[in-house]
């Protein structure tokens, strides 16, 4: 793991710990009631969560990702439906304050087309001292639609399912795309137009996703949230080239409160 993901890792690892402590502390009380989702009220819920995962298409296998945010929801109707189906749909926010993606590094330089001094009519390739591209990328995620199922189920175990959309800015432009190799023995017509370290793709992306998860009661009104996303990262062709990240797959811990 990049040496810049540290305090990320620590704070993945603080929240985990609290969370445990929580739990432990919830379980001792034995409550009777019924979670604020079964019983079909109709509350505002806020939690922390911390998320992280990993690219799954071929070319994207060895891009991680790590985030830590918040969520806000507010279950909008009460319980309908009969049978397994039976649940109230929720409308959320999330926002991670702390984004990293950790890719992979390789060596590109800028190349350009100069005029040749001695051959009249031709042009030279000139390229730049080679640099490193990739590594670490930090930014913020926002998801400001998620639109959620929560299923009533028991009085602890609430599953959920949801579809999301959202939006990341990173400090570089996301995922890096430059020229050609610094290692390339030729350099042909087509990769010139892909100069520079991120060249024509954008510090914006947008974050179409689906997940399934599952909200645990340590009490009526507190829950453990557990959930995986299937994540693609596209900026829609904001820049010239769009690489993006196909598919991800996300999971999530979180702790909420709810009233």
């Amino acid at each position: 793991m990049p040496s810049t993901s540290r305090l990320t890792a620590f704070a993945f690892g603080l929240i985990f710990l609290t969370l445990i402590a929580g739990a432990q502390s919830a379980m001792k009380a034995s409550p009777e009631t019924t979670s604020a989702v079964q019983r079909g009220a109709m509350p505002w819920s806020i939690g922390v969560l911390t998320q992280g995962g990993f690219g799954v298409t071929q070319n994207r296998s060895s891009f991680k990702f790590f985030m830590v945010g918040v969520h806000a929801g507010k279950i909008l109707t009460g319980n309908f439906s009969d049978g397994m189906l039976r649940g109230n749909f929720e409308y959320g926010v999330e926002i991670f304050p702390l984004w990293q993606s950790y890719t992979p590094t390789s060596m590109r330089q800028n190349c350009v087309y100069v005029p040749n001094p001695f051959v009249p009519s031709s042009q030279l390739a000139s390229c730049s001292t080679p640099f490193q591209i990739g590594g670490t990328f930090t930014g913020v995620s926002i998801t400001p639609a998620v639109l959620r199922w929560n299923f009533a189920g028991s009085r602890r175990w609430s599953p959920w399912m949801q579809g999301a959309g959202g939006l990341i800015w990173t400090n570089h432009k996301y995922p890096a795309f430059g020229g050609p190799p610094a290692t390339s023995g030729g350099i042909s017509n087509s990769t010139f137009g892909d100069n520079g370290k991120n060249d024509d793709t954008s510090v914006w992306n947008f974050t179409p996703q689906f997940g399934v998860g599952v909200h645990y009661f340590v009490e009526p009104n507190r829950s453990i949230d557990i959930g995986a996303n299937a994540i693609h990262i596209s900026s829609a062709s904001l820049g010239d080239k769009n690489p993006g990240v196909n598919a991800s797959v996300q999971f999530t811990v979180g702790y909420s409160w709810w009233k």
